[in-house]
């Protein structure tokens, strides 16, 4: 908005030199008021010049036969060029209240003051030796008339009534005292002083009032602009009503606001105008009801949000209005702004929709579900009624997600959710929790076998197959159960209640319903004190490894040890691998221990024969860490192990994240010269890509296989056949496991398999124990390795 273009605001404090222009104060803006003061001077030119030649005149009168004609005339051409002077500088000045007066022009009309005022010291000063006593009093009387006329006529610029009155009075007082008439002296004196404290008090008020004027002027020009600005503004407008609530001086914006002309308007009703259709039905929405309640109870109101139909279409506008009186106190209509604000109410819907939904699916997001959840606890609780929550997590997501993309993860999720849109009610609300979780609240459960229905419902409806860009796609789900207030009075207890029996399904294989119980909440327990307990394990040295021997299936010479991690706490006693190894995995804690097993078992392997190896496992969390064979490579070099003499383990489940970050860290390990075993094949999905692609040192085969193999299942025994075949068919060697009897080790031997590795040899012992293998049997210590 374009501001007037003041430097600062006008001086409040009018100090007398500073009234009379002989200073300039620091405070205020003096050189605008200067203008201000000079301005005036141009308005009373007219009356100036006539009452200064209307004095020539009555001196010309008085003195023309006392004093000769040719000095009476000289002097009046005198006076009157010194007018004539002064009043062209004045009329220069006319344009100063618009500009910043400069110093030259003050001192200009200045001088012309001082030259009018000796020109008119001449009468009485000159003239006055040469005239009788009585023209003498006229003569002063003349020269009284003209200083007051000054005065009066010159009240913003008070200096040029000083410096005429000192000149003109002085010359008076000067010759009345040359000829002793001390009377007519005093009254000079009192009559000069009178003059010029009136004149400067005057100038004083007269300053005063312009400078209120000016202040007036700007505060008008700047309302002026600023509702120009805002009638030309894109949505804002004014509006008027009278006391009949019809539209009165409509605005251009006004009226274009409604789509109309500014006279189709005048006149009518306002609530009319905005209500488009409902003014006929009566069916006004709730905001139009308030808006014309607040009209009738000559109520002030702002920033109303009011809903309005504009040619059939739904606008939303933002109000103000303020009563308006006349000035007998009498109610005289509204006045008041508006504005259309319907684009950012859209954005604002827009907004809370965002925060209540999730954009990928369209179901409700964690905050709405939890705000659902918890009025359906306060019902359950008011009407001693139930109600459920079940949590859902989608089986095998993960694999597809990593091994056809993001995309294809997210339409698959897509359609997930439109499936269980087909499957509620009014009585059940879905939404998505986030990635592949979801949940459903289902507001009344009194039944308990409806929350069974529902649960079977979804696992039924989300296992059967999806269409996904070309691709034929299979999930499954898992649903775990809690029930309010039973299993919890909060939001917070009643979704960790359910979570904690979704776990429970997933434990179980998935594709399954689990509901709560208390004693998943003690399993949660005991899961969160053992994950406190690990984390202090390392720095503790509770962990120890055991070593199991691997012999060859021919000579029964030990080639390998296989190191198996073991957990001996101090608050838990001895703790399952079963139990701490899924937990180190899921808490990211496996790659610190992972990294002491790795320098542990090289370092114990440097006892042992040139020709055993050490066999490590090593989980996916390990492998896809970017400094794994950074780590690989520290414990070979510092415990001085060969890395040819190092096995690592894996299983086939780390391919299903990463593959390609698998390979790339298993090519590198295989680089160093370390050999690289897959583990437990034919148990997950046997992908015999991955044998394509790296070159296995050892395929071990697992010990199920095995005890099939033994009892005759022909399933098992084709299984081994076809891996071993497979294996020397690669050049890779295989390695039975679980051989716990004769029978067993008879027809591993039977079936090809290398390397056999059991309880039947030996079950896990400690360093001292295995390096005792070769101490004591040198039947052991003489075999080579297979």
């Amino acid at each position: 908005m374009k501001k007037p273009s003041t430097a600062s605001a006008l001086p409040k404090e009018l100090p007398i030199p500073a009234v009379l222009g002989l200073t300039d104060p620091d405070e205020g803006d003096w050189a605008r008021l200067r203008g201000i003061q000079y301005s005036c001077l141009g308005h009373s030119t007219f009356a100036r010049i006539a009452t200064q030649v209307a004095a020539m005149l009555a001196v010309a009168a008085l003195v023309l036969g006392q004093v000769h004609p040719v000095i009476v005339a000289a002097w009046a051409v005198i006076a009157a060029t010194t007018l004539w002077r002064g009043v062209r500088i004045d009329r220069s000045l006319i344009d100063a209240d618009r500009r910043r007066i400069s110093r030259d022009e003050v001192n200009a009309q200045m001088i012309c003051s001082v030259l009018n005022g000796l020109a008119w010291s001449v009468p009485l000063g000159a003239f006055g030796f040469f005239v009788d006593t009585e023209t003498q009093v006229k003569l002063w009387v003349v020269l009284a008339t003209l200083m007051t006329a000054s005065a009066v006529l010159l009240p913003a610029v008070p200096l040029g009534t000083l410096l005429f009155t000192c000149i003109a009075g002085g010359s008076a007082i000067v010759f009345f005292l040359s000829s002793g008439m001390f009377d007519m002296v005093a009254v000079s004196v009192v009559f000069s002083g009178i003059v010029i404290a009136a004149a400067i008090e005057s100038a004083r008020r007269h300053i005063t009032t312009k400078v209120a004027e000016a202040g007036i002027i700007e505060k008008d020009e700047v309302v002026s602009m600023l509702l120009r600005e805002f009638e030309e503004g894109e949505a804002d407008w004014l509006w008027q009503i009278d006391t009949s609530r019809r539209v009165r001086s409509a605005s251009p914006r006004f009226a274009f606001a409604l789509g109309m002309e500014t006279a189709e308007i005048e006149g009518m009703p306002l609530i009319q105008l905005i209500a488009g259709s409902a003014w006929e039905s009566g069916q006004f929405s709730s905001s139009l009801r308030d808006l014309a309640e607040r009209l009738k109870q000559r109520e002030n109101f702002s920033n109303l949000l009011v809903r309005v139909t504009i040619h059939g279409r739904s606008r939303w506008w933002e109000l103000s209005g303020t009563p308006k009186f006349d000035e007998n106190g009498n109610f005289d209509g509204f006045r008041g702004v508006g504005s259309d604000v319907t684009e950012a109410r859209e954005n604002s819907d827009k907004i809370a929709w965002l925060a209540r939904y999730d954009t990928l699916t369209g179901l409700p997001n964690r905050l709405m579900l939890t705000e659902t959840l918890g009025e359906a606890l306060t019902y359950a609780e008011k009407w001693r009624t139930r109600c459920a929550l079940l949590m859902i997590d989608l089986d095998r997501f993960k694999s597809v997600n990593d091994s056809l993309g993001h995309l294809v993860g997210d339409q698959l999720l897509a359609r997930v959710s439109e499936r269980l849109k087909e499957l509620m009610t009014d009585n059940e609300l879905c939404g998505r929790l986030g990635g592949d979780e979801f949940a459903i609240v289902i507001r009344d459960a009194s039944d308990l076998q409806h929350v069974e229905c529902v649960a079977e419902r979804v696992i039924q409806r989300l296992s059967q197959p999806y269409e996904v860009d070309h691709h034929t796609l299979y999930v499954g789900a898992s649903v775990g159960s809690a029930i309010g207030p039973r299993d919890g009075s909060t939001v917070e207890t009643l979704m960790r209640n359910a979570d904690l029996a979704l776990y429970r399904s997933k434990d179980t294989g998935g594709n399954a319903h689990c509901t709560f119980e208390p004693a998943l909440h003690a399993h949660a327990e005991e899961r969160r004190k053992l994950e406190v307990a690990l984390r202090h394990a390392l720095e503790r040295k509770e962990f120890e490894l055991v070593y199991q021997p691997v012999v060859a299936a021919d000579t029964e010479g030990v080639v390998s040890f296989e190191a198996l991690l073991r957990w001996n706490s101090k608050e838990h006693g001895s703790v399952s691998p079963v139990k701490f190894i899924p937990l180190a995995e899921d808490t990211r804690l496996i790659v610190p221990i992972g990294e002491w097993v790795l320098h542990q078992a090289c370092r114990e392997a440097m006892n042992w024969p040139e020709h055993v190896r050490v066999a490590v496992n090593v989980s996916g969390e390990q492998l896809l860490e970017q400094n794994f064979v950074a780590r690989v490579v520290s414990a070979l070099t510092q415990s001085g192990l060969k890395a040819s003499r190092l096995e690592v383990e894996v299983t086939e489940s780390i391919f299903l994240r990463d593959t390609a970050k698998a390979n790339a860290a298993l090519e590198q390990v295989m680089a160093l010269g370390c050999s690289v075993a897959l583990d437990d094949f034919g148990t997950g999905y046997s992908s015999l890509g991955y044998l394509r692609k790296l070159r296995f040192s050892t395929i071990k085969v697992d010990r199920m296989f095995v005890q099939g193999a033994a009892t005759g299942n022909p399933e098992s025994l084709a299984i081994i056949r076809a891996v071993v075949a497979m294996a020397d068919s690669l050049g890779m060697s295989t390695t039975a496991e679980g051989a716990e009897t004769q029978a067993e080790v008879d027809i591993i031997r039977q079936l090809g398999c290398r390397k056999i590795q059991g309880y039947f040899f030996g079950r896990p012992m400690s360093a001292a124990d295995a390096l005792a293998l070769f101490r004591d049997s040198t039947r052991l210590t003489n075999q080579t390795a297979a």
